[in-house]
């Protein structure tokens, strides 16, 4: 079905941890202690989860390395100019003050028997329950020259931060006239509309500011999330720009040189002024060590307390879950994070968590203030997260600048909404 975008309720932590609190009466029954949990990474989905529990009568610990957060939700268009980076950075002075214990330190290792995490300076934290949030990491592995060296020359900009600030740069000075390369791997990796809304976005920098240059998206696959939408776009837009090379058409990156800015492919070898590579990703380094992650990198969980399947009293959300038709973007985290915070609360007061329904939007840009979205309504389904038929829904294909430009507006005040609900 088609769907006409219309402001999406994010669910606000504060009011999903009112709602929290109301069933938390028998938390202390087994025993007269509070229960302690800790959670590993503030980003969207821990910074939620760890805010519920602790509005929940829960003793939380919430531990992330990083002094700030830098979102990767927006950053496409830091890349091309439109946004600094500033407005994706946020500190978590807010959440020192949620009524949990936040702690700046690395967690380098879990024992689930004994029910531990140990940080890097020695730190030892017990818990009953543990969530684990530690988004993505990207496998320098997995395309033959490309590896964190490399990136320094051919940024990914797949953790917002230096790199998205980098290939920015790179965008600016590059030559009029010049080629970008950008590549999309095959699924799943974190944000399955990023590359596509990059690709738009860096097609509008070319046609703009350096209208003699070209862009070629490499991708891995052959469909991907909103491809109608984008594809109109692209035609309608950047016809002399963007060059798409599906993987039907050779567009599997399977090698690069860095040092000579060269991407290959079976198929062709292609002379880069500024490339762009997205390599693939798995679960943070956490989740493997704790044991949660499987074969393919990723966790699987159960669908309704997002507990994982492989190690017990471990919860994982956000980009490392196998989550099944659930995509892995920040609105998914926090949708899970509430999710998963209610579950860990009745299963440790010996309740039975009930079935939920979770909700995923996405907002992308094909040109400043010309969005696209799609939606998502998601259910417990055979052990998977699966999609609720007759849900949800896509923008329009027809539809006119006037709602193209109403959907970039409401892309953006969800952003608003959120980051200032988790981050204060």
């Amino acid at each position: 079905m088609e769907w006409r975008a219309t402001p999406t309720a994010t669910g606000r932590p504060a009011a999903a941890a009112s709602r929290i609190s109301a069933r938390t009466a028998s938390i202390r029954a087994s025993g007269g202690t509070v229960p302690r949990v800790v959670v590993v990474g503030a980003g969207f989905g821990g910074a939620t989860a760890a805010r519920c529990l602790a509005a929940g009568g829960v003793d939380v610990t919430l531990v992330e390395a990083a002094e700030r957060y830098v979102a990767c939700t927006g950053s496409n268009a830091v890349v091309v100019g439109l946004r600094g980076i500033e407005a994706q950075t946020f500190g978590y002075e807010a959440l020192g003050r949620a009524r949990l214990r936040f702690v700046r330190g690395t967690a380098d290792a879990v024992d689930p028997v004994a029910r531990r995490v140990t940080l890097g300076d020695g730190t030892v934290l017990p818990y009953d329950r543990l969530v684990l949030s530690p988004g993505i990491a990207l496998r320098f592995d997995a395309v033959p020259g490309y590896d964190a060296k490399a990136a320094e020359a051919m940024p990914h900009a797949w953790k917002a931060g230096a790199q998205t600030v980098l290939l920015a740069r790179q965008l600016e000075a590059m030559p009029e006239g010049g080629t970008v390369v950008l590549s999309a791997p095959a699924n799943p990796y974190r944000c399955p509309p990023g590359p596509y809304e990059r690709a738009s976005l860096i097609a509008h920098f070319l046609k703009t500011r350096k209208p003699r240059a070209k862009l070629v998206l490499l991708d891995a696959k052959d469909t991907f999330s909103k491809q109608k939408l984008f594809e109109a776009a692209w035609a309608k837009l950047y016809p002399d720009v963007l060059e798409y090379v599906p993987l039907a058409s050779g567009g599997a990156v399977t090698e690069v040189d860095a040092a000579a800015m060269v991407v290959r492919t079976d198929f062709a070898e292609y002379k880069a002024d500024v490339a762009c590579i997205i390599p693939p990703q798995r679960a943070g380094p956490i989740a493997a060590q704790a044991g949660c992650a499987d074969r393919s990198g990723w966790c699987p969980i159960d669908p309704v307390t997002f507990e994982s399947r492989l190690v017990p009293g471990i919860h994982v959300i956000g980009d490392a879950a196998i989550a099944g038709a659930m995509p892995k973007s920040a609105f998914s985290a926090n949708a899970q994070a509430k999710v998963c915070a209610q579950a860990v609360i009745d299963l440790m007061a010996g309740r039975e968590p009930e079935s939920p329904r979770l909700i995923n939007t996405c907002w992308s840009l094909v040109a400043p203030g010309n969005g696209i979205s799609i939606a998502g309504v998601f259910r417990p389904t055979d052990g998977l997260l699966a999609d609720v038929p007759g849900a949800g829904g896509i923008s329009p294909l027809d539809a006119p600048d006037a709602v193209r430009a109403q959907e970039a507006a409401y892309g953006e005040s969800w952003y608003r909404t959120i980051t200032r609900d988790v981050f204060g």
